[in-house]
């Protein structure tokens, strides 16, 4: 068949993201003989006018789009990417071709972005094993209904999807590698799938199971190599959840990464209760020079609410032993939460200036999805109920604090420097973003934020 394989993402805030998904999906439709182009949208000026001189120019037998994310997942200034996908498909029916959408995003709400968007076909999950045994069904004319992941228009169910039991590698050469770099400051690398933890907001083992699945550490050197020796990356981003669990298989891939003498800088998500200067001094050889911590509060009855793994005495040992180290840190907050007050938010900015990272990300309010501990809170505490439409950004905020969160924390957060807030534009907006941009800046933003003078609302907004 030919495929056209489109990448609807073009949020651009805080990095444009290089479309991995449909880089791994790209080896797998080769292996199985397709014909494949890319259009990827980030960069498109007139994002229509590029997908329908792409369907005159390639006349595909199908169209497959994937959705990265539902919104921005940033309140009080949420931004739904739903209409832009509606908006595609629409686009798409002038073509003689099947549309076919997935993603992650896609993959939260299925039958009701499906119901929404008018597609002719949903896949769930992972779509390395699932896509081309749909194709050739589709090529072949035999149902597809019995197929795990598959999603048809009007029905009101389908049959979970399986994961992946081996992942392999992307094939990055549909995509414009160089660009994301430039314009990104990093290319990004997944070394795992799935998540044993049980946050009560997440969606990654709703996404990808609880069963972490590892990728071989000599097929991540070779695409490492690839990436420096190939399309000249200096600087990488391990999307993984958590980059230090399992801790025998970070040691294993760090200790190959310095064996390979690889020229190439990079930073992760860390979980602070996996953390030993060990570990850490072997990341740092292996050219680690930032980390980022989901922490999400300095509160214990907070983290207690969100189902946090770790505690706060983990998170001050495991800050401690970066700064110790000389490594930029950041923390990832969220306020809002079941639970929430006021004196949790002040505990959580007193724990955050005891520890003094590079910089602190704080999202206010928790966006709500299906099947999280966190949705069944919201039901329970009247916050949401059975008709909520959970298509538009809808977030928890924890009713003890709902109306003073947002004056509170920008409060807060402008008295320090080295705190970022977006939504409520806290040394951060997207004018901000693209002038850092002209600076070639590689790795993670906040690193530069040490380099501010005072903290500001909305700097260089228009």
């Amino acid at each position: 068949m030919r495929l056209l394989l489109v990448s609807a993402n073009r949020e651009r805030s805080p990095y444009p993201v290089f479309p991995l998904g449909l880089a791994f999906l790209a080896a797998p439709l080769r292996q199985a003989g397709h014909h494949l182009t890319a259009l990827d949208l980030c960069f498109e000026v007139d994002p229509h006018s590029a997908l329908r001189t792409a369907l005159v120019a390639e006349q595909p037998d199908a169209v497959i789009i994937s959705l990265r994310n539902l919104d921005n997942v940033t309140w009080p200034d949420a931004r739904s990417y739903l209409g832009g996908l509606r908006e595609l498909v629409q686009i798409c029916r002038v073509a003689d071709a099947r549309v076919i959408v997935g993603g992650s995003g896609f993959s939260l709400m299925p039958l009701e972005i499906l119901a929404a968007c008018g597609a002719d076909i949903g896949v769930v999950g992972e779509g390395e094993e699932l896509l081309p045994l749909l194709l050739q069904r589709l090529a072949q004319g035999t149902g597809i209904q019995d197929l795990p992941g598959v999603v048809l228009p009007g029905k009101a169910s389908f049959i979970p999807p399986h994961t992946v039991a081996a992942i392999g590698s992307p094939d990055r050469e549909l995509f414009d590698v160089a660009r994301y770099l430039n314009e990104g400051g990093m290319a990004n690398l997944q070394t795992k799938r799935g998540c044993p933890f049980s946050c009560s907001y997440c969606t990654y083992p709703l996404l990808e199971g609880r069963q972490m699945r590892t990728r071989p550490v000599e097929e991540i050197i070779v695409e490492i190599r690839s990436l420096v020796d190939d399309h000249g990356v200096d600087y990488l981003y391990f999307v993984d959840d958590i980059f230090n669990y399992p801790v025998g298989f970070c040691e294993q891939l760090c200790s190959a990464m310095i064996e390979a003498r690889l020229s190439v800088n990079w930073s992760a998500f860390i979980n602070p209760d996996f953390i030993t200067p060990p570990l850490l001094d072997l990341m740092q050889q292996a050219g680690c020079d930032a980390v980022e911590f989901g922490t999400d509060s300095g509160s214990p009855p907070v983290l207690r609410n969100l189902c946090k793994s770790f505690t706060v005495d983990q998170v001050r040992s495991a800050s401690q032993l970066c700064r110790q180290a000389g490594l930029d840190f950041s923390h990832y907050i969220i306020f809002g939460g079941p639970g929430e007050t006021e004196e949790t938010i002040l505990e959580t900015f007193r724990l955050m200036d005891e520890l003094n990272p590079t910089a602190v990300i704080a999202m206010t309010g928790v966006r709500i999805y299906p099947g999280t501990a966190l949705y069944q809170t919201a039901l329970e505490q009247g916050i949401i109920t059975q008709a909520t439409d959970l298509l538009q950004p809808t977030f928890y905020l924890a009713p003890a604090i709902r109306e003073q969160l947002a004056t509170i924390v920008t409060e807060q957060a402008m008295q320090r420097k080295n705190w970022i807030v977006p939504g409520l534009e806290v040394n951060i907006s997207d004018a901000m973003l693209e002038a850092l941009r002209m600076f070639k800046v590689r790795g993670p933003l906040w690193k530069l934020l040490k380099r501010m003078g005072r903290s500001r609302i909305a700097p260089l907004k228009q």
